[in-house]
């Protein structure tokens, strides 16, 4: 019966053990999440130029001030999910040592019968008397055996009291460290809460103030979303040039590689997850995909991409040693450039002028141009996407985090 309980509260222990491991994972996680969209929201900042006192600029600033209120809204999420989860933390290392203290006061009582016990019987004093006394060898070995193990026994509790109370001390060390971090972050998030009020107040006054132009707005929208399509499709065209001269004389949907672009295009999937960013300092503000729109939620956008907004006539850089495969002006568009890494290409939309020409080969990091300042939109972006083939990926899965 003592062996059954003794195995319940061993398992009841691994278990709480575990659980508390999988929170203070899933803490760590939530804060590595907090850190980089606090990041994220320092860089938005920085690189989205204010410039709402400019009327004719004022849907720009639109866009830029539902982008920042997205990234708070999503950092004050994050910041409610890690205070919950320190706050379930903290409660569940508080019935952790209310057990150990359970514990501890059970050994206690357990090891203090036993000395009271030895100091009854005398078992020090009379522990030559006690061997002497035997009958033959075979008992004198027993009742060596039993007075070691007697020690052993009292040396055992000891050492259970002595770690089971160093146990506690370094989680309640663990509870007031949480219990200061939640403080903390729930401080953080009222500053939060006060700065996401302020830009919704902005948000709504540039609503109101743009709401009679709100259809020429969406038209915009509209002929950018139409010119962008016509934009895809050229590149798509494109890269199925080059598919059919790499092939000549067979029909295949997919590039025929040389021995020496095959490993370029394997060497470029290996690094899939560690690219380097296009440029030296940016940050996301359109994902790949189908996607509402950061201002008129109910129109849909499609991006083949990612948009990356940078600094002024920021650098552009090719992510991967390649090849050009084409410089291109279409239409209203500004230049793009397309590099082949073997059935791989990476496409940089919206460039005020290119350091390169089709067929040069490039390095990876070597600048091939630089980005478009649209002033207009009071902000500096560049539009990135990777195709395999023909076929669109995602580029956020693909650059470093």
């Amino acid at each position: 019966m003592i062996l059954r309980k003794k195995i319940i509260l061993l398992s009841a222990c691994i278990l709480t053990s575990s659980f508390l491991f999988s929170q203070t994972s899933k803490i760590k996680e939530l804060e590595s999440q907090r850190l980089k969209l606090k990041n994220e929201i320092k860089e938005i900042n920085s690189l989205l130029i204010d410039n709402s006192k400019k009327t004719k600029m004022a849907y720009g600033d639109l866009e830029n001030i539902s982008i920042k209120i997205n990234r708070n809204q999503d950092l004050i999420k994050i910041t409610n999910d890690q205070i919950n989860m320190l706050v379930n933390e903290i409660s569940e290392n508080e019935n952790k040592v209310s057990e150990l203290n359970i514990m501890v006061n059970k050994a206690k009582d357990d090891y203090s019968k036993m000395v009271f016990n030895s100091y009854k019987s005398r078992l020090k004093e009379s522990k030559l008397m006690f061997l002497l006394s035997s009958d033959n060898f075979l008992q004198a070995l027993k009742r060596t055996q039993y007075m070691n193990q007697y020690s052993v026994n009292r040396r055992n509790y000891a050492n259970k009291i002595s770690s089971t109370i160093d146990e506690i001390k370094i989680i309640n060390d663990t509870i007031n460290k949480s219990i200061s971090k939640k403080e903390s972050l729930l401080i953080e998030n009222r500053i939060e809460e006060k700065n996401l009020s302020k830009e919704k107040e902005t948000q709504s006054g540039l609503i109101s103030g743009l709401k009679r132009k709100e259809k020429s707005y969406k038209n915009e929208i509209d002929k950018k979303q139409k010119l962008s399509n016509q934009l895809d499709k050229e590149i798509e065209r494109l890269i199925k040039l080059a598919i059919k001269e790499s092939n000549k004389d067979s029909d295949d949907d997919v590039f025929k590689l040389t021995p020496e672009a095959v490993l370029t295009a394997k060497n470029f999937l290996l690094n899939k997850g560690n690219l380097p960013w296009p440029v030296e300092r940016g940050v996301i503000i359109q994902r790949f995909g189908l996607q509402p729109h950061p201002v008129v939620r109910t129109t849909k956008i499609q991006s083949n991409g990612i948009v990356i907004a940078t600094t002024k006539n920021a650098e552009v850089r090719s992510v991967f040693n390649g090849k050009v495969l084409s410089v291109l002006k279409f239409k209203s568009s500004n230049l793009t450039v397309l590099i082949q890494h073997g059935n791989y290409i990476t496409a940089y939309k919206n460039l005020s002028r290119v350091n390169v020409e089709k067929g040069d080969n490039v390095n990876s990091l070597q600048v091939i141009g630089n980005a478009f300042n649209n002033d207009q939109e009071s902000k500096t972006t560049l539009q990135f996407s990777i195709f395999e083939n023909t076929k669109p990926l995602d580029p956020y899965l693909w650059i470093a985090k």
